[in-house]
């Protein structure tokens, strides 16, 4: 069995060679409870995802930052759904990320989820960096995040990162172990290209 403390292990068997930051990046789910990020860190982890590209530069990321023992993250955690409900609790920090979407009346902006998801796509590369984890979640009442937080109605909870550094392996359940430890797959790269001319 793999041992998730063995982050080499867990690097993804590319067809390709990528840069290592991103074959190494996994979402784990085991967590050290104990673990607290510094302020610097967690305020690079932030800027890295401030300076994520947008269309238009309109940057329609928001971001609600929840310290693990704040009221925050108990607001978050409680409108977490299934099981992410039994693990998320041990992460550092919980993260809602959030789309703002136009006013009534304003012009639509199409691409302000895309712009969410590569903003949060560069936060998790600059976590993996920093030598911590993230874990992307959409399993949560996206409508209780709102009215917990008192959220307009054009802005949009789009997805939860759990951010945290590795457990001990130890230290998890065996049906978290099991889930930590099971083989990383994805499609081939064939079935996702629709088009290569």
């Amino acid at each position: 069995m793999t041992l998730i403390t063995d982050t080499l292990s867990r690097a993804a068997d590319t067809d390709a060679p990528l840069i290592p930051i991103l074959a190494e990046r996994w979402s784990p789910r085991g967590f050290d409870r104990t673990a607290v990020i510094d302020e610097a860190t967690l305020t690079t982890v932030l800027e890295a995802a401030r300076w994520s590209p947008s269309g238009s530069n309109g940057q329609p990321s928001r971001y609600i930052i929840a310290r693990r023992g704040s009221a925050s993250f108990t607001k978050i955690h409680d409108a977490m759904i299934g099981f992410n409900q039994a693990w998320a609790d041990s992460a550092s920090v919980l993260i809602a990320n959030v789309a703002v979407l136009p006013l009534p009346g304003e012009r639509e902006n199409p691409w302000a989820r895309y712009d969410l998801g590569q903003a949060v796509a560069h936060l998790s590369i600059q976590a993996q960096h920093e030598g911590l984890h993230t874990h992307q979640m959409g399993g949560f009442d996206a409508a209780e995040i709102a009215t917990a937080f008192q959220l307009p109605d054009n802005y949009s909870v789009v997805s939860v990162t759990a951010l945290g550094v590795l457990a001990d392996v130890e230290s998890l359940s065996t049906e978290l172990l099991e889930r930590e430890s099971a083989p990383r797959t994805r499609k081939p790269l064939d079935e996702l290209v629709l088009v290569n001319d």
